[in-house]
């Protein structure tokens, strides 16, 4: 048994404390009487048990038992090291003492247990170890470790890992470790790739002008005379292949290539080679800003679209896409100023375009327009998207226009293979077309594997809120059997007396069975019902699928996208329940705005619009004379959008005749521009993943940093003012493109992109040897050139550890409360009177008693 004391300073209280009691003491201790002499022992006493306490004493008990802990580095640059470390492992716990414990535990940025702490230790698991590529973190690893297994035992920690650390500090952490009995042995490891080659740095101009020769910079390590393909592309298109041979050590590659497009462009340097050890550190990216006119893009449905042709092409460049070529990343769409949707529906935009578009407007301040026509709107399934989000108007009409009585019924496979992300977008898709019923419409809702499963019966909808709840929590299950189903949605709409009865079919395979399909439409034909159907996949019965929709006078869609089936079902769900064109001519209200002064001579006369009601923030230019909007706009984040409910064509009616209308495109652009400052906010890298934001001018008092990758998501980071106009931002990111927007109080902006390239795991290093005899030097272990050295004998004991402070303190408070007691009550002794006092008090009571009797007598 062994006292321990965990802060001895404390008992430096000691001294004051038997000053004042030894002068006490010395000066009145012997003229008090023994009960306050008591007292007196009683509050020295307490005072040293205070003070003890203060201490924080322990009893220790020791324990002849020990721990070895091995903690194996398998990040990416470990790769190949698995079976070696197993080998060596095994090999050493085969000497281990009977009084020794050991565990076997992998990290990388995590951290895994392979073999729990025991005394007899197995084979090591290497089918268990996980695949963890991005950082290594050894600080949380030795955390993690060291309270692992008994920690009441002396343990000895053996770190197998090349030291070169990507996330925290590892000798920082080590003094969380100073007052534990843990001890640190490292044995160091070296990468075994072997035959790699990377690309170190690629460097582009910042900034060019359009048709600018632009130096290329490539720095390649190889660790072997190689040869190879080094290719350069131009915002994912290959502009250049060249035929190298590398060197082992540094290889530096210079090239020229003309500017070809305008805007933010992004370059990629991509080496290709025969053998490799790693092809994670064969690609870096780089941003150049090339400057010329603004750009503008012009997305066009099924139909190509006009506008090109009416806006003015000397003062801006133009490029025309269909939908089906919309990028998906946010590098692409950053090349452009505006954006024009003109009647692209939104069943053929997938949900990740919406999301890059929505974060170019909000972020990076790109304009967006969208313009009418029957692919538009709620009739192109734009209801609760991204692109509803950021546009002045709601797609739903609310209250204005009359609405026919509906039944719909949504007949949704279920079966097993529609698990995952197909099941959940389609009940995502089912919840979104319920959202846009009325209580009073009829809606059922019908799953189905080898056979139907009513969800929702058909009857009218009540609580939309009750029945979203239900179609969520529908499960995938077996078979796929269709007919039945459909069936039995025919049955359940044919006697329904509704205006408009329709049935919407989702399926991504094949049916079961064969029936006559024919007989069972047209017989619901008879009866008004029409049928669309959705094909999800290569496995589903496309042929049958597009029959039947054509059968039943509905729509059918191919989706090969599965995120555009909720756009899909809302559009169906919006044409059935919904009059949306307004067909009637009439002519429009103008209200001012930037547009106003182009009807100073008269206003045309318009055709159609599509419907939809203004958000409460929207600022409305056209308005038709049933009181829709027709044009509105409004700021959505640092970009501006403007929603033209009518059309670019036919549906414009006098307006395509109306000399103003190249005037109104061209007007609309300015509108779409971006108008803020933009200074040139300066970004640094710190390190991986930190960056240095800092305003030239220093005026900027508050800078908001906010980061976006290139699928168009938030980038999560931690910025933190270091000095006025200077901020240090730290983003945890995939390899790639991110791209930064700043801004100060003052309005002021600056967008720019920054690459971030593979990890620090994929780098060609050396073992970090420093660090590694650091951390075994500062812990008393050692750098072991084999790990049976790890089973020593462990300089220090364990054992467990009794604290006793709080039993101190108890001990002190008793003490306390007796010292109150005795001074409050004191000790109450019987006290004799002397005899002789006694005798002289009782002689003359004697006497007199004598008297009196001699009187009666």
């Amino acid at each position: 048994m062994e006292l321990l004391v965990d802060n001895p300073l404390w008992l430096w209280l000691l001294v004051p404390a038997a000053a004042y009691f030894a002068f006490a003491g010395y000066r009145n201790f012997k003229k008090l009487a023994r009960p306050f002499r008591a007292v007196f022992l009683l509050r020295v006493a307490a005072v040293l048990c205070l003070v003890f306490a203060l201490a924080e004493p322990s009893l220790f008990r020791p324990e002849a038992k020990e721990q070895v802990i091995f903690l194996f580095d398998r990040s990416a640059s470990m790769d190949g090291m698995e079976k070696e470390v197993a080998t060596a492992i095994e090999a050493a716990a085969a000497n281990k003492k009977d009084s020794q414990l050991a565990g076997v535990y992998s990290f990388a940025e995590d951290f895994q247990t392979l073999l729990p702490v025991s005394k007899d230790l197995g084979p090591l698991p290497l089918d268990a170890v996980q695949s963890s590529q991005r950082h290594t973190d050894i600080e949380q690893a030795l955390q993690l470790a060291a309270n692992s297994g008994d920690t009441e035992l002396a343990t000895r920690i053996v770190l197998l890992s090349d030291g070169n650390e990507t996330r925290g500090s590892a000798l920082e952490g080590l003094a969380r470790h100073a007052s534990d009995r843990v001890q640190i042995d490292v044995w160091p490891l070296e990468q075994k790739a072997g035959g790699d080659a990377a690309i170190a740095s690629f460097e582009t101009p910042a900034d060019a002008f359009l048709g600018e020769a632009q130096p290329f910079s490539v720095t390649i390590l190889s660790d072997k005379e190689t040869k190879g393909e080094l290719v350069f592309t131009a915002d994912d298109a290959e502009i250049s292949r060249q035929d190298i041979a590398l060197a082992a050590g540094q290889n530096l590659f210079s090239y020229t290539f003309p500017a070809a497009s305008e805007g933010l462009v992004k370059y990629e340097a991509r080496l290709e080679l025969e053998q490799d050890g790693f092809i994670e550190n064969n690609a870096l990216a780089s941003l150049t800003e090339v400057e010329g006119n603004p750009e503008l893009l012009v997305v066009s449905g099924s139909e190509g679209s006009p506008i090109p042709s009416l806006v003015d092409i000397s003062n801006i460049g133009i490029t025309e896409l269909p939908a089906a070529a919309l990028p998906a990343n946010l590098s692409s769409i950053l090349k452009y100023d505006a954006i024009i949707f003109d009647n692209v529906s939104g069943t053929d935009i997938g949900a990740q375009q919406m999301n890059v578009i929505e974060q170019a407007v909000q972020e990076f301040g790109v304009g967006f327009m969208m313009a009418g026509g029957d692919q538009s709107y709620g009739l192109g399934g734009y209801f609760k998207t991204p692109i509803e989000r950021i546009l002045p108007v709601e797609m739903e009409v609310k209250g204005k226009h009359e609405l026919p009585s509906l039944g719909l019924v949504i007949v949704m496979d279920r079966s097993g293979s529609m698990g995952g992300v197909k099941m959940e977008l389609a009940k995502e898709a089912a919840a979104r077309s319920l959202e846009l019923l009325r209580e009073d419409d009829t809606v059922g809702v019908i799953a189905f594997d080898d056979k139907p499963w009513q969800i929702i019966p058909t009857e009218k909808l009540g609580d939309p809120k009750e029945a979203i709840d239900k179609v969520l929590s529908v499960t995938p299950g077996g078979g796929t059997e269709i007919y039945n189903s459909l069936g039995e949605a025919y049955a359940q709409l044919e006697n329904l007396k509704l205006q408009r009865k329709h049935i919407i079919l989702l399926t991504d395979g094949q049916s079961a069975t064969s029936n006559d399909y024919d007989a069972l439409i047209e017989g619901g034909k008879d009866n008004n019902i029409t049928l669309s159907t959705v094909s999800i996949g290569d496995d589903a019965d496309k042929g049958l699928l597009e029959s039947l929709a054509q059968t039943g006078s509905g729509r059918y869609y191919d989706v090969s996208d599965a995120t555009t089936i909720p756009a899909i079902l809302s559009r169906e769900t919006i044409m059935m329940s919904r009059t949306y064109i307004v067909d009637e001519p009439f002519y429009p209200t103008v209200y001012q705005s930037g547009w106003s002064d182009l009807f100073n001579d008269g206003v045309p006369e318009m055709n159609a619009y599509i419907a939809t009601t203004a958000k409460s923030a929207a600022s409305i230019a056209l308005e038709s004379d049933q009181g829709d909007p027709v044009l509105a706009e409004w700021n959505y984040g640092l970009g501006r959008t403007v929603a033209y409910m009518s059309g670019s064509g036919a549906w414009s009616g006098g307006f395509q005749n109306w000399k103003n209308w190249p005037a109104f495109w061209n007007r609309t652009v300015s509108e779409l521009l971006p108008s803020f400052e933009e200074i040139p906010f300066s970004v640094t890298g710190q390190g991986q993943g930190v960056y240095l934001v800092e305003d030239p001018s220093r005026k900027s008092a508050i800078i908001d940093v906010k980061a976006v990758d290139e699928q168009g998501k938030n980038v999560p980071l931690q910025a933190e003012p270091v000095a006025p106009g200077k901020v240090e931002v730290s983003i945890d990111a995939e390899p790639g493109i991110v791209f930064f927007s700043i801004s100060n109080e003052n309005g002021e902006r600056y967008k720019t992109g920054l690459t971030i390239p593979y990890g620090d795991e994929y780098k060609m290093s050396q073992p970090n040897l420093p660090l590694l005899s650091a951390l075994a030097e500062r812990s008393g272990g050692q750098v072991v050139e084999s790990l049976e050295a790890s089973f020593r004998d462990i300089p220090f004991e364990g054992g467990t550890r009794q604290p006793i402070r709080h039993l101190l303190v108890f001990l002190a408070m008793l003490l306390f409360f007796a010292d109150i007691t005795i001074r409050r009550f004191g000790l109450k002794m019987p006290v004799r009177k002397p005899r002789q006092k006694l005798e002289q008090r009782a002689a003359p009571a004697a006497i007199e008693q004598l008297i009196k009797a001699k009187k009666r007598g």
